[in-house]
């Protein structure tokens, strides 16, 4: 059989799949090579915008953190918010839908996600680990060094700072994603005991002046996440419930999506990681933590029931920074080469999810990218996040 004969097989055989396999790796170079272009001629914008403008790094604000600044980084605000997240008390206004639940074995994960009227999505979760003692779930998930040897999205993580006196804890982690940049978190986090071996701890996003902007990287922007960590009544099993708000740059449909394929596999792999954790805990190289200078949950705090201004502040907060965000990616961006983007990306991220199902991952893409052209020009009540880079 030749080799025109052979192609014709192929073609045949794969019924549209090899050409919509064909047409997606033609426009992944083609978005490569656009890519560049634009990057090249946002670059020469950039400059020029920064001529007449303040300078964008914060270093004022940065250097804080060397001095008492850090308190002020994570407050009991903070912890009344997300006590109040966690006891689900705004669900009411909260328009909340299933994401994922399952179980096997000692394991049981379910998640569901809402989307607020400003800011990126919301995920509120919970685990629960047969077997499991909340000290040693506690200690495995601030274990950021033990993390990177069984998470392989990290593929950095250092501490910056550290405050005695309110136990907060700075780092710099860095991570990759499939056919993205790697992104850059500079994060805060605190950890609270309460009562009955309770834990909570809190993470915001923030900056430092050990961890300047690099070009090779995209700075996570916005990132606040919290979980509390407690035993089952009557079992020997422990659960952590965890509330997640980030925005990373990436296709807000697209996180989604990867999110409701991806987590069970993730916490599966978690849970491999635990139980090697209980057997063989790995000696911490850092001398202190936020774990070791783990602070007690104030006594007002403990077993609360309606919610403060404080949380309501950070919300407020939370809406002004990703619109300021939203705003300053509108200066450097086309809308044009940002739903090209959108498009390509979830087509990509459509295939491997659907399991080589070109087909399928096409007709879903276009529908996408459809749904956005008719939306264009009209007002839109939420920030799309950006998966230019």
């Amino acid at each position: 059989m030749g080799e025109a004969s052979l192609g014709r097989e192929f073609w045949k055989e794969n019924k549209g799949g090899g050409w919509a396999a064909f047409t997606v790796l033609s426009l992944i170079f083609l978005w490569q090579l656009l890519k560049f272009v634009f990057s090249a001629i946002s670059r020469c914008y950039v400059v020029r915008f920064r001529t007449h403008s303040s300078p964008i790094s914060p270093t004022p604000d940065a250097n804080l953190l060397f001095s008492s600044g850090i308190s002020e980084l994570i407050t009991e605000g903070d912890l009344k918010c997300l006590i109040d997240n966690l006891d689900e008390k705004a669900n009411e206004i909260e328009k909340w839908e299933n994401v994922t639940e399952k179980s096997k074995g000692l394991l049981s994960y379910k998640a569901k996600c809402c989307k607020p009227k400003d800011g990126p999505f919301k995920y509120l979760s919970v685990t629960v680990f047969g077997n499991c003692s909340p000290e040693l779930l506690r200690d495995f998930y601030m274990d950021c060094e033990y993390r990177k040897q069984w998470d392989r999205t990290v593929v950095e993580h250092e501490q910056l700072q550290i405050d005695e006196r309110t136990g907060i804890e700075i780092g710099r982690t860095i991570k990759k994603f499939p056919l993205l940049t790697h992104r850059e978190y500079v994060l805060a986090w605190k950890v609270w005991e309460g009562s009955n071996k309770t834990y909570y701890c809190f993470t915001k996003e923030c900056e430092h002046p050990l961890a300047p902007r690099q070009k090779k990287y995209v700075r996570v922007a916005f990132f606040r996440s919290g979980w509390r960590i407690r035993q089952v009544p009557g079992t020997n099993a422990c659960e952590i419930k965890m509330v997640h708000q980030e925005d990373a740059g990436l296709n807000v449909e697209l996180a989604r999506l990867a999110f409701a394929k991806g987590v069970w596999g993730y916490v599966c792999k978690m849970e491999d990681a635990l139980r090697k954790y209980s057997l063989h805990r790995p000696r911490s190289i850092l001398a202190m933590t936020a774990v070791s200078l783990m602070q007690k949950v104030p006594p007002e705090l403990e077993g609360t029931s309606t919610a403060t201004q404080s949380c309501t502040s950070s919300r407020d907060a939370m809406h002004s920074q990703v619109e300021g965000g939203a705003n300053s990616r509108r200066l450097t961006r086309k809308p044009s080469k940002k739903l090209i983007a959108n498009g390509l990306l979830l087509l990509g991220g459509l295939i491997c999810l659907s399991h080589g199902n070109a087909g399928l991952a096409a007709k879903v893409a276009t529908a996408y990218i459809l749904k956005k052209l008719s939306k264009r020009g009209a007002p839109s009540g939420q920030t799309q996040t950006d998966v230019t880079r």
